[in-house]
């Protein structure tokens, strides 16, 4: 992805029930972070470092995970942590090709990966995650325009 170009458009099912739509997030930054699987070890600390950080950046951005997990697995997944923010599933995974976290439709697990998303519906940063807390505390700081970056 390069930053300034328009953001692949989606449309999935989320962890509460709804259908989102990259439209839905119009006017407002998003961080959209994809991660391998539900309620495993490291995407566990991931989103509860978004969890714990979401009041921060509640009326910044909107935040939502994505990964290629079904439905069930994520609302179970963002009920037993009461994650504030959607976990979408990509079952297909074409949305998470057009992002490039998985290099094709035939990938096991999406690739730990971060964008931010400007009101405009633009890339405005992108990151492949390696460090997941210093990742958690950029994405954050970079929605509320705190920290370096």
């Amino acid at each position: 992805m390069t930053i300034g170009n328009k953001a692949p458009a989606f449309k999935l099912p989320a962890s509460n029930g709804e259908t989102i739509d990259l439209s839905d997030y119009k006017g407002k930054k998003v961080v959209l972070y994809f991660y391998p699987r539900a309620d495993t070890p490291g995407c566990t600390a991931e989103g509860k470092g978004f969890r714990d950080r979401f009041d921060k950046v509640k009326g910044n951005a909107e935040i939502a995970g994505v990964s290629v997990d079904p439905p069930e697995m994520n609302k179970a997944f963002a009920q037993k942590y009461q994650f504030p923010f959607r976990l979408l599933s990509d079952p297909s995974r074409e949305m998470c090709v057009a992002y490039g976290a998985c290099a094709d439709t035939s990938a096991k697990y999406a690739e730990r990966i971060t964008y931010i998303i400007d009101s405009n519906g633009k890339i405005e940063h992108a990151e492949k995650v390696s460090d997941i807390a210093a990742h958690v505390d950029d994405a954050v700081g970079r929605v509320c325009g705190i920290g370096t970056h």
